[in-house]
């Protein structure tokens, strides 16, 4: 049974002939030599847990490390080194937790990472250390466990025996190198497909255009492109892209940058709407993580936490991430003047905080295109004045907003004694004109009645309007 990307767990039927397969392609690859002492740390629910089997059928040593040893790093460690472990098979997330824990002095030869995309800086560090040969191997549970491997640079990257991988545009049509595309897997590895999910199966397991008559190929979600040396580099989930503030994100990208600027250990989510950063190891040094990120990819929260939460099959569990304190985000200067105020209170209104300080972010606090324009017509109404939609994206404060909300409509923000004459409109001046011009005209006269109905008609059309906009992701992004 697998998750993937939805958290609703669905039964994979994988055949024998796909384990079978896997077992030959790794024995002739990793296999080799002298035997091993192999570690097992996954959980038997986590597909990885059949590759340290394999290994007995060749007749290597299996470790079984029970639950307490798994769960803690440092006695996990201490254990690899009291047995002489050669052999050890993590995610990403788990490998990040033994680092600290001394995990490349335990004596290791061979390092398999999987399960997880691993970031560049992880791999450096871990492939670099002498004497321990380092694996990042890549499959879906539909394709038996594994499907591609690399071991580095300056060498190939490689398929598993019997398995054809693809690199397809949204027209089933491979990609040249360096374009983005979505991975397709085929071969001998292939699963039948979901357990009593028919639709599921038709959705995901679809025809090979390239493979033998009858053939199938697994949709994976995960996006890839070609480097020059020609390996696969992973680049996010098709549906891990996400889409904040008008803008779409791919949240590993955010975590990389966190772990450029001294963050040890960092997932982003999005919560409410807006980017959420679990970091391990801060603070946060936010200047440097300015200057390597747009602002729309700066998140708006920071949670510290002690460790990331991991499922049993040691991958990242984002539901059990703690819910981010949104009312905190606010830290800037409290307000100074009623006009301040009131402009901080409107803020805080259209974003759903219960404050906001003269110098927050609109758009750190998880603002984006629509709250803009909900954000100027609540101006319009409760102060009086005109707000310029840009004047929000280039001054995005209120200490920076007030001075052009002056500029804008030349009146204060709170409003003075209204004038005894008030000057025409240039409408109103053209119909001075055309009345002094050729008198008593019904022309532009419209009864009272027509004119309430029209009035009723424009205000369900704005409501119209706007519900649309709301719900359709193309008139978002335009808005």
């Amino acid at each position: 049974f697998t998750s993937g990307s939805t958290g609703r767990p669905k039964g994979v039927v994988v055949p024998h002939r796909g384990i079978v397969n896997l077992f030959a392609s790794h024995r002739e690859r990793f296999m080799t030599g002298p035997k091993r002492r192999v570690a097992h740390v996954a959980s038997f629910t986590f597909d990885g847990s059949w590759e340290p089997l394999i290994w007995l059928l060749d007749g290597h040593t299996l470790h079984v490390l029970d639950d307490d040893e798994y769960r803690d790093a440092g006695a996990l460690v201490s254990r690899l080194r009291e047995q002489r472990i050669d052999v050890l098979d993590v995610t990403p997330t788990f490998l990040r937790e033994l680092l600290p824990a001394g995990l490349l002095d335990a004596g290791l030869s061979v390092l398999f990472v999987g399960g997880e995309a691993i970031d560049g800086q992880l791999w450096q560090r871990v492939s670099a250390t002498p004497g321990l040969t380092c694996h990042d191997l890549y499959g879906p549970t539909e394709a038996s466990v594994d499907a591609y491997g690399w071991d580095g640079p300056g060498r190939s990257a490689y398929r598993l025996a019997n398995v054809r991988t693809y690199l397809l545009d949204g027209g089933l049509r491979p990609v040249p190198p360096g374009v983005l595309g979505e991975l397709y897997v085929a071969g001998a590895g292939l699963a039948h497909g979901y357990l009593h999910r028919a639709g599921l199966t038709a959705e995901r397991f679809v025809a090979d255009p390239f493979g033998p008559a009858g053939a199938r190929m697994y949709r994976t979600g995960d996006l890839a492109r070609w480097n020059r040396a020609g390996v696969l580099e992973f680049a996010g989930r098709a549906d891990g892209q996400v889409k904040v503030r008008g803008y779409r994100i791919e949240l590993g990208e955010i975590e990389a940058a966190l772990g450029q600027v001294g963050v040890g250990q960092a997932a982003v989510v999005v919560r409410d709407g807006r980017l959420v950063a679990y970091v391990v190891g801060g603070p946060v040094d936010l200047d440097g993580l300015r200057a390597k990120l747009p602002d729309y990819m700066v998140p708006s929260a920071f949670v510290e936490v002690d460790a990331l939460p991991r499922t049993v099959a040691g991958k990242l569990d984002v539901a059990a991430l703690p819910a981010p304190d949104f009312a905190g985000s606010g830290v800037g200067r409290t307000a100074r003047n009623s006009r301040e105020q009131r402009l901080c209170d409107l803020f805080a209104e259209v974003l759903g905080l219960p404050s906001v300080g003269i110098d927050d972010d609109f758009f750190a606090l998880g603002g984006h295109s629509l709250l803009v324009m909900r954000l100027a017509g609540r101006v319009r109404a409760v102060l009086g004045v005109e707000l310029p939609v840009r004047a929000v994206f280039d001054t995005p404060t209120v200490a920076g907003l007030l001075p052009k909300l002056v500029e804008s409509d030349r009146t204060p923000l709170v409003a003075g004694p209204r004038p005894d004459r008030v000057p025409l409109s240039f409408a109103q001046q053209r119909l001075w004109f055309l009345y002094r011009l050729e008198g008593p005209n019904p022309t532009y006269n419209i009864p009272i009645a027509w004119r309430l109905r029209g009035r009723l008609a424009a205000d369900a059309m704005i409501a119209a309007v706007g519900d649309v906009v709301a719900r359709h992701e193309t008139l978002r992004t335009i808005f």
